[in-house]
């Protein structure tokens, strides 16, 4: 099992900086993948940003050169810095992690955290 916190979501203007933290915890050596997701309201989740276990991360094309993904391995946590904040931005973010125990893949989600950004 993994448990995941979010933290730092918030209201911020038009231009302005967060950074989202992500706390895992439970059997994290199992972890071959983390990825922040958003959901804006009426419309899908959709994947923001992701970062494998080796450290290679991948980004929507709606945030590319904004936003960056990172981990802190000592601290069992991951990062979203999110920059050049715009009101489309607006969503909830949640953090996900893909983890294998015997064979079989499972996803984990954490509770989310809102971000929104007003113009």
């Amino acid at each position: 099992q993994v448990q995941l916190v979010e933290s730092g979501g918030g209201l911020v203007q038009t231009g302005g900086s967060l950074r989202l933290s992500c706390a895992a915890s439970g059997s994290i050596g199992s972890i071959v993948a983390m990825g922040w997701y958003r959901q804006a309201p009426g419309k899908q989740r959709e994947l923001v940003a992701s970062i494998t276990s080796g450290g290679t991360t991948d980004y929507a094309d709606s945030v590319k050169d904004r936003f960056t993904i990172s981990r802190d391995n000592t601290k069992n946590t991951m990062y979203l810095q999110v920059s050049s904040l715009k009101p489309e931005d607006t969503a909830v973010y949640y953090c996900s992690a893909r983890a294998w125990f015997s064979d079989t893949g499972y996803n984990y989600w954490g509770q989310g955290t809102q971000v929104t950004v007003s113009s």
